[in-house]
């Protein structure tokens, strides 16, 4: 009984011992995650500027507590046009230590809250792709010229239907971008490289069980950057549909009929992903 008394103190000790580490850890761990978080001071602004006649304002974000030049990264919307999802994502990246620039591809201020409204923007763009690059260099330029931004060292990401434009940016063989991030794009074959006109490295984020991309689409695409001697990664998130990395999806595609919805593994690793991906390219 004695010995049974004093196995059980040790036990308890000791437990107790571990809880108190484990609180300790937690406790650290929230504490360097306060630090950090008040060691950013965001600044945002929009930018106003036209192309061709056409108005548009796009979202810059940066960390006014970082001194210097960094890299600058493009944020190009879903098809819904620019709206807060897109901005998150380029405050987000100023959290990250980058200038960022979420533009605006469709003008005027458009935004689409019906899924008719935002194919009929996003056709606008699509079947005139001289005036979709012409809208892209401009906003590049824009970043380029903040006092925040490193010129030679710039990016883009998109989502959705921007995914695909700065696929096709990449794809075209703009030489100014050091890389393009795809998230849930849409995989068109809507040009096709020549070997060695692709300059931009290439991410592709892609939602496997995603029905807008039949698997031949993929397979055409993956080919045409092979053939092209592209440096690309392709990954797939299981159990991921459209819209993967949008909060609030779901919502929108049981209202209409779509199949969205947000995974929160795909988010986050695709996130993780990609910062992965821009520590690489910018070193």
């Amino acid at each position: 009984m004695r010995l049974f008394l004093l196995f059980a103190l040790i036990f308890a000790f000791t437990a107790c011992e571990n809880t108190k580490q484990a609180g300790d850890a937690a406790k650290e761990a929230v504490e360097k995650v306060e630090e950090a978080v008040s060691t950013k001071n965001i600044v945002t602004k929009p930018i106003d500027y036209d192309v061709d006649g056409v108005k548009f304002q796009g979202y810059l974000a940066y960390d006014a507590n970082i001194e210097g030049k960094r890299p600058g990264i493009m944020v190009i919307h879903e098809w819904w046009g620019l709206n807060p999802y897109a901005k998150k994502r380029a405050e987000m990246l100023a959290a990250e230590g980058y200038t960022a620039f979420a533009l605006d591809m469709y003008g005027d201020g458009k935004l689409a809250t019906h899924p008719e409204d935002a194919q009929k923007f996003m056709m606008e763009v699509v079947s005139d792709m001289p005036v979709a690059v012409k809208r892209f260099d401009a906003a590049m330029s824009i970043l380029k010229s903040q006092p925040t931004v490193e010129a030679n060292n710039i990016a883009a990401i998109g989502y959705c239907f921007g995914g695909a434009v700065v696929l096709q940016m990449a794809k075209t063989g703009n030489t100014d971008l050091k890389g393009v991030a795809s998230f849930h794009g849409a995989l068109e074959s809507m040009y096709t490289p020549k070997e060695g006109e692709v300059k931009a490295e290439i991410l592709i984020l892609h939602g496997k069980d995603d029905p807008f991309t039949p698997r031949d689409r993929i397979d055409v695409f993956i080919q045409e950057l092979k053939d092209s001697g592209a440096k690309f990664e392709f990954v797939e998130y299981e159990g991921a549909v459209h819209s993967f990395t949008v909060e609030g999806s779901d919502e929108k595609g049981q209202a209409f009929g779509l199949p969205l919805a947000y995974n929160k593994a795909a988010d986050e690793g695709s996130w993780a992903k990609m910062k992965e991906f821009f520590d690489r390219i910018f070193q």
